[in-house]
């Protein structure tokens, strides 16, 4: 039987870099991410929040994907709006990346807001979050086999795309599965 614990406000902190990367995964901008888990934050400190087991950063993600959901769905209500391009010139602080490395996760990160909802997820869970296979079947409410299932096809779409250099077009069927003349 399990016995129902207080979320810890203090401890909310250990999981924000964790968050951030999942944040930033999901919307494919940094500022977007960087308000997304503000949001989550914001949510889950209303109240006090019950929690069922030792998983924070499971129940952490849920909120953070529910609020990622809402927000898209109120912002389709609402005009779009455009960050601000990101200059690498404009920027002189030499402890900061290199501007091709930040380029390169932007479209790490733009990749994998661009795949399926499901995909995504499991990518998320798995290769941004850092969790086990299990702890995100666990999170995502769905088989440890799912979550191989999806990661993996995740995973390929994500490198075919970045390889192309740019969003896949339409699917194209398996060299094996085309009709031989």
């Amino acid at each position: 039987m399990s016995v129902e614990r207080q979320l810890d406000p203090e401890a909310l902190g250990d999981h924000i870099d964790r968050l951030y990367r999942a944040a930033w995964s999901l919307c494919g901008s940094r500022e977007e991410a960087e308000d997304l888990v503000q949001e989550t934050f914001e949510r889950v400190l209303r109240r006090p929040r019950f929690l069922r087991s030792e998983d924070d950063l499971g129940y952490l993600l849920r909120v953070l994907r529910n609020t990622f959901f809402s927000q898209r769905r109120a912002a389709g209500r609402r005009p779009q709006t455009q960050p601000l391009p990101d200059d690498p010139e404009l920027i002189g602080d030499r402890t900061a990346p290199p501007a091709d490395a930040r380029l390169e996760s932007a479209d790490l990160y733009s990749a994998i807001s661009r795949l399926p909802d499901d995909f995504r997820d499991a990518l998320v869970a798995v290769d941004v979050v850092g969790m086990s296979y299990r702890e995100a079947a666990r999170a995502l409410r769905v088989r440890e086999a799912t979550i191989t299932t999806r990661l993996h096809r995740a995973r390929q779409r994500v490198a075919r795309e970045l390889a192309s250099d740019g969003p896949p077009g339409p699917s194209t069927p398996r060299a094996s599965a085309a009709p031989r003349p």
